[in-house]
């Protein structure tokens, strides 16, 4: 089919090229990336080791501000939410350069193994097709 112009100088003809671009709009996927469901999980865990820790009195009570703010930026992340992003870059962060500082004084092997991981994950948030699917 060959284009035609319209009386307000707009083409009224479509190929076939044309036809499967306007068929088929570009849209965000629903679901979360595998990466960003693994890292929610692992805010999670450490939520939950948090609130383990102070419910057997090892840790004091004040740190359940850090366990609600894990779980906060675990389900944000989830629901692919900018803020979230931004609270989960900063914690995983954070907690590299804990790990790392831990296992340059304690030199135990745990902490220098969870450092890293924290360092890919912040390596893989940082990334601008991460970035790209956050609302």
């Amino acid at each position: 089919m060959t284009p035609e112009v319209g009386t307000d100088g707009t083409l009224t003809g479509s190929t076939e090229e044309a036809d499967s671009a306007t068929a088929r709009p570009k849209r965000r996927e629903l679901l979360p990336p595998p990466a960003l469901i693994a890292i929610s999980l692992y805010m999670l865990v450490l939520a939950v080791v948090i609130v383990l820790g102070v419910v057997s009195g090892q840790i004091r009570p004040l740190y359940l501000v850090f366990s609600a703010v894990f779980i906060a930026a675990a389900l944000g992340l989830l629901l692919l939410l900018r803020w979230a992003w931004a609270l989960t870059l900063a914690a995983v962060v954070l907690l590299a350069g804990l790990f790392m500082w831990k296992f340059s004084s304690q030199h135990q092997f745990p902490f220098l193994a969870q450092g890293l991981m924290n360092l890919v994950f912040f390596l893989y948030l940082v990334r601008p097709e991460v970035r790209a699917r956050l609302r």
